[in-house]
């Protein structure tokens, strides 16, 4: 029987520094510069541009992963927009979320007309399942886009008005990635800001549990099964503690 190459084949770091890199640029608000740093103090010498080619690479297959294997999604779907400036030029960043403020998906579009909000639309709906109800804004892109697609006829639509901030399961998933842009002093091109908030999402909520709500000892026991989990995500044989 052929053996299978392994996911990180013709890398000469171990997968363990690898995978623990990507997740820390996912997981928190660090700049490459600064897991550059932190890999050097446990006296592991690699650059920056390394680490953003391990992100660029590895990101989103740990990403789908991570999706593939979470509970299934709410039945109401909270969508909404925000803008966000792309070396100075101002683009929509689509955004799609349950009613437990689980990401759906995200789409990073130049348009707010009926044909963007189709495209997210669909997008949507290729990963998840068909909502019971969906909540928005009063834009009235939803609505059109939401008649010419079949699968949407029969679901309930919600609208809010955004003054009133009657969406705030939207609104307040959306603060970690404010976070992550004014990390970064703002995101550069659409295409790269779509394929790392596209990871960002998934590996960070996938450690970010609801601290608030847990007993301590029950936060670490779920916490550690999300690190077990990982490291079966990552094809990790070891530890990454017992690396550095």
């Amino acid at each position: 029987m052929k053996k299978s190459k392994s996911l990180y084949h013709g890398h000469r770091f171990p997968p363990a520094v690898i995978s623990c890199a990507v997740r820390w640029y996912f997981r928190f608000q660090l700049r490459l510069r600064d897991i550059e740093e932190l890999l050097f103090e446990r006296e592991v010498v690699v650059t920056y541009e390394t680490i953003r080619c391990w992100c660029d690479k590895f990101g989103k297959g740990f990403a789908q992963r991570v999706k593939a294997t979470r509970c299934k999604p709410g039945s109401i779907g909270h969508l909404d927009e925000m803008f966000v400036s792309l070396r100075g030029e101002p683009y929509l960043l689509w955004r799609a979320v349950d009613e437990h403020g689980v990401e759906l998906d995200i789409l990073v579009q130049k348009r707010r007309d009926k044909a963007a909000a189709k495209r997210f639309f669909k997008r949507v709906l290729r990963s998840n399942p068909v909502p019971r109800k969906i909540v928005t804004d009063q834009l009235r892109s939803y609505p059109a886009a939401k008649a010419e697609i079949p699968e949407l006829a029969k679901v309930k639509h919600v609208f809010v008005k955004a003054a009133a901030r009657s969406n705030n399961r939207a609104g307040d998933s959306r603060q970690p990635t404010r976070e992550r842009e004014r990390r970064m002093r703002g995101f550069r091109s659409p295409k790269r800001t779509q394929k790392g908030l596209s990871c960002f999402g998934p590996i960070r909520q996938h450690f970010a549990l609801k601290r608030h709500l847990l007993p301590a000892a029950l936060y670490r026991k779920q916490l550690a099964a999300r690190f077990v989990a990982w490291c079966e995500f990552a094809e990790l044989t070891q530890n990454p503690s017992t690396v550095f």
